[in-house]
This record gives structure tokens, C-alpha cells and sequence, in this order.
């Protein structure tokens, strides 16, 4: 991870601008650059993982342009080529490098043409312009606000733009660019061109192949790599896929709350059936209630899935910034939005399905991918998504929403065939039942949370509390404790999250009034 800043005019402070970089510095701990000129200011902090190089710290500049980019741009060096072939030359094996030359030769039509996860900012000084964009999904995360002059000011974390701007802070829309003032949708990829009606056989095979290339391209890295392995599906199939692409060994790594952690036994049975080199991270009570006021302001979030699902991940990557020297995590997200939650076996048509899938995928940028990116940041450590490969993304969500509902009597059927042969995983493990994954670290987990959030409250005291929100009221003691952590660093921000994350309360058997599938009826084996 790195973290990119850019005040796109002439009212900027340059001394505001440094202080306000020191907020995200974990993003970006080894290096630290400014660009200053009369018509703006550019950041840069530098998490050293392609081009190690000092010839590949940013601010790029080519000609009379300047960028900066937080991302990864993978098959870079067949683009590098044709680059030079072109006339280009490039001073380091950095993958961004190239993008200021690609702009040079397509203009805004370059960013449909990559396969990358990115946030970047170019300063164009032959026309005085400024233009921004972000990945398809919002796996590299990227805000902006306006300044009092109202100049647009952007950076990778709201945090780094509370002391910048005045008003509100929004995070910059996936798939889109940036220019003259508006936002342009260069890639809507939840929405398919086209519906896949093939047999199934043909589907899972083409599932295998996409998501195994996926994953191949994610472990190139001239910086060390391990794997987050809850035991679950996702994960597991991401460890198995690399291990078999990787002539040593593996590193895994697992947490679990000390009394009723489930998924570390299924972890260990995958991490040895892998043959990998497997750590397990126990945490109790008071890590967990310790860790929350931090937690929620390195989030910038109220959300309570997305916060119960950070306790565990935030002090797991913490454990692996303090005692080893891996700098890149590959992770499971972004496969339930994909293939479904527990849930969704209550979709009550395909077209209901795909519909809640589309939706899903336009808001990770808030929840799940918005908690990885955080978790993994904060600990100076880099988050790569083999699910989230845009080629996989596209296909997984063409297949007629009839083949991707449960109709199988198993959730996400359709991934776990794809891999029943070719000794990816133990049985147990590939039909394993889906288990939430704040669950999953351990049921005691979230209920101490309900528990210390009880405890803060009286029931009048609740009552009032709730009465202070207009948008996102919370609904719970637990929510309106997050709300209240989250506002005491993010005042009046609450916008940047559309809304609680929530079984869609329209179906059948959804109308639940906590968002854990713990509570739904079809719940079942997965808490075992």
C-alpha cells in the first residue's frame, strides 16, 4: 500500500498539506515526496513492493505531467514493452512507471485498458488540468472534499482530509474519472455486457482457470508474501491455488479468540493439508474491547459488520507487521458478493438475485474491500484480491443468476465444484458451510461487544442518543456506540458509508434486526 495525496489548486497550504500526510503514514512508512508547483501540491509515501528501487518513488514525472498512484498494474511488462517499442524509456521496474506514457498515448481511454487495482492522480501542466481515477471495484481506496476556496483536495483516506477540507468528505467513485469538475464512469463492472448460459461443467471449468490466474498474478512481488486463512472456503481456495503455484512453502496466518475460537481448527486442517508454515494469533476480551476506539478511527466507519469483521483482521495483520518482515497479504474478499451470502438462499427470483449482487458489488468499496484495505494499511502491509480480479469479476457475474443461486442445497456451489478435483482442498473444507467471519473468530466476540456496548448505556440514555442521527440512525446500543466512536473523529462525515450493511430486509426471512447470519433461520451447521 501507498497513500497518494493531491490539492488541485492555487490556495493550497504546504505546511497544512505535510502535517495532514502524517496521519497515513503507515500507509506508506519507507519514503515520503512532495510535488509543488504554482497550481497545486502532490503527495506521495511509499510502501516499498514493486521496483524497490530509488528509481521507483513517486511523484512520476514524464515530459511536462506528473502522477502519483497508489495500485498494483499487473502484465505491466508487456505494456512496458509495447511503451518502448513506442519510443518510451522507463528508469525503474516500478509497474507505475508506465501509466503517464499510457496517458500520453490514450488519454482518458487508458484507464479501461488496465488490469490493476489503482487510485491515481495526474497533473497535466501542458493544459493546467488535473484528472483522477480509481479501479472498477474501489480495492485502492480514494477520497475527496473541497477546500474553503473550494478547490478540490483528494487523498486515500478520509483521515488525511479532515484537517484539508471543509464540508463533506466522499469516497471517489469506483470506476470513474475525474475531469473539469465531473466524474465519468469509464466501467460499470457489475453490470454484464451479456448472460453465460453454458452447462455447468464448461462454467466451473472456466471459474478454476480465471480465478487460478487471478491468484497466479497477485504473487509476483519483490517484497515478501503470506496469506490471511480463516478456515473458510474464499481463503482457502487462495492458499491452496498459491501453494501449488510456489516451490517452498507457504506462510499462513489465523486468529481466534482464546475460549470459542471456530475457525482455527479448520485453518490448521487446511494449512496442513497444504503443508504450509501456519501461525495462530490468539486474542481474548480485553484485545478486542482495547482495540475498538482504534479500530473504528482507522476504519472511518459506524458500520457493524464491517467493524466486528475488522477486530479480528486488524490485530492479525498487527501480529504480522510486528513479528515478521512480510510486506504483501493476498485475502478472500469480494467472493461472497460473487457467488452469495447466507442470506441470499432467500433471493426470491434470479432477476432478485442479480439485482442484489449488482448492488453488492457497487458498495464493497464501503464495507468489505474498505475493511481489508484499512486492516492491512494500517499495518504497513499491502492487500492483493484474487477474487476481485476484474476477469473474474466480469465473468462470475455474467453467468445467469439461476446457476448462482442456491438451488443446490449448498451455498456457492458453483466454486466449490469448480475445485472438487484436483486435490485443491480437503472435503470437509471445500463443503464446509459458510460461517461469518466476525463469527468465525469466535462467537464470544461479537457478544462481549454487545455486551461493553450494553453496559454504556441506559435505556433512556439509548433512546436519546439514536434521536442525534438523521442519516444511518442507529438501532442497537452496539451501533450507536460505533456511531458515536466514529463521529468523535469523523464529525458530520457519516455520508462517506451509505448506510448500515443489512440482509436485504424486502425478502423473506431477512428482516432481521442484526446484520450477523447468525440470525437467520438457514444458518444451521455454519457456527460448528
Amino acid at each position: 500500500m501507498c497513500c497518494i495525496y493531491a490539492w488541485c489548486g492555487r490556495d493550497y497550504d504546504e505546511k497544512s498539506f505535510c502535517e495532514a500526510m502524517k496521519k497515513t503514514v503507515s500507509r506508506g512508512p519507507d519514503q515520503s515526496r512532495l510535488f509543488v508547483s504554482d497550481e497545486g501540491i502532490m503527495g506521495f509515501q511509499r510502501l516499498s513492493i514493486m521496483g524497490l528501487t530509488p528509481e521507483g518513488m513517486q511523484p512520476f514525472l514524464h515530459e511536462e505531467s506528473v502522477l502519483v498512484c497508489n495500485g498494483e498494474i499487473y502484465g505491466f511488462q508487456k505494456l512496458r514493452d509495447e511503451l518502448i517499442e513506442k519510443g518510451y524509456s522507463f528508469k525503474s521496474d516500478s509497474d507505475c512507471e508506465i501509466l503517464l506514457p499510457l496517458y500520453y498515448e490514450y488519454g482518458k481511454d487508458m484507464f479501461s485498458k488496465l488490469d490493476a487495482e489503482f487510485a491515481l492522480i495526474i497533473f497535466d501542466q501542458r493544459t493546467k488540468e488535473w484528472i483522477a481515477a480509481r479501479d472498477p471495484i474501489g480495492i485502492r481506496p480514494l477520497y475527496y472534499g473541497f477546500s474553503e476556496r473550494g478547490t478540490i483536495v483528494f487523498a486515500s483516506e478520509p483521515k488525511g482530509l479532515m484537517p484539508l477540507v471543509s464540508g463533506e468528505i466522499k469516497p471517489f467513485p469506483p470506476g470513474h474519472y475525474y475531469k473539469d469538475g465531473e466524474f465519468i464512469s469509464y466501467c460499470d463492472i457489475a453490470k454484464p455486457d451479456n448472460v453465460i448460459k453454458d452447462d455447468i461443467e464448461t462454467i466451473c471449468k472456466n471459474i478454476r482457470e480465471k480465478l487460478i490466474k487471478g491468484v497466479e498474478k497477485r504473487l509476483v512481488s519483490d517484497a515478501k508474501v503470506g496469506f490471511l486463512l480463516s478456515g473458510g472456503l474464499d481463503s482457502s481456495l487462495v492458499c491452496s491455488i498459491a501453494a501449488k503455484k510456489q516451490s517452498t512453502p507457504i506462510r499462513t496466518f489465523a486468529i481466534g479468540m482464546s475460549e470459542d475460537a471456530i475457525d482455527l481448527k479448520y485453518a490448521k486442517q487446511t494449512a496442513d493439508y497444504l503443508g504450509s508454515d501456519h501461525t495462530e494469533v490468539i486474542i481474548t476480551r480485553d484485545d478486542v474491547i482495547n482495540a475498538l476506539d482504534e479500530v473504528i478511527f482507522l476504519l472511518g466507519t459506524y458500520d457493524i459488520t464491517t467493524i466486528r469483521a475488522s477486530m479480528g483482521m486488524y490485530l492479525l495483520c498487527k501480529a504480522i507487521h510486528e513479528q515478521t518482515d512480510i510486506r504483501v497479504i493476498l485475502t478472500g474478499e469480494v467472493s461472497d458478493e460473487l457467488f452469495g451470502y447466507k442470506y441470499t438462499d432467500f433471493a426470491p427470483s434470479a432477476e432478485a438475485f442479480q439485482e442484489e449482487a449488482e448492488k453488492r458489488v457497487r458498495e464493497l468499496h464501503m464495507y468489505d474491500v474498505l475493511r481489508a484495505d484499512r486492516c492491512i494499511s494500517v499495518n504497513s502491509l499491502e492487500a492483493r484480491v484474487p477474487f476481485g480480479d476484474l476477469d473474474f469479476v466480469r465473468y462470475v457475474m455474467s453467468i445467469d443468476p439461476k446457476m448462482k443461486m442456491n438451488s443446490y442445497n449448498k451455498g456457492k456451489y458453483l466454486l466449490r465444484h469448480a475445485f472438487e478435483k484436483g486435490d485443491y482442498l480437503p472435503f470437509d473444507i471445500l463443503w464446509r458451510e459458510k460461517a461469518a467471519f466476525s463469527d468465525a473468530v469466535g462467537h464470544s466476540m461479537v457478544d462481549y461487544l454487545k455486551e461493553y456496548a450494553e453496559g454504556k448505556y441506559t435505556l433512556d440514555e439509548f433512546e436519546k442518543g439514536c434521536e442525534k442521527y438523521a442519516h444511518a440512525k442507529p438501532f442497537t446500543k452496539e451501533s450507536l456506540l460505533y456511531r458515536e466512536i466514529f463521529e468523535k473523529y469523523y464529525p458530520g462525515q457519516s455520508m462517506m458509508i451509505k448506510d448500515f450493511w443489512m440482509p436485504n430486509k424486502d425478502w423473506e426471512g431477512c428482516n432481521v434486526d442484526d446484520p450477523s447470519a447468525r440470525v437467520l433461520s438457514n444458518y444451521g451447521d455454519s457456527g460448528k
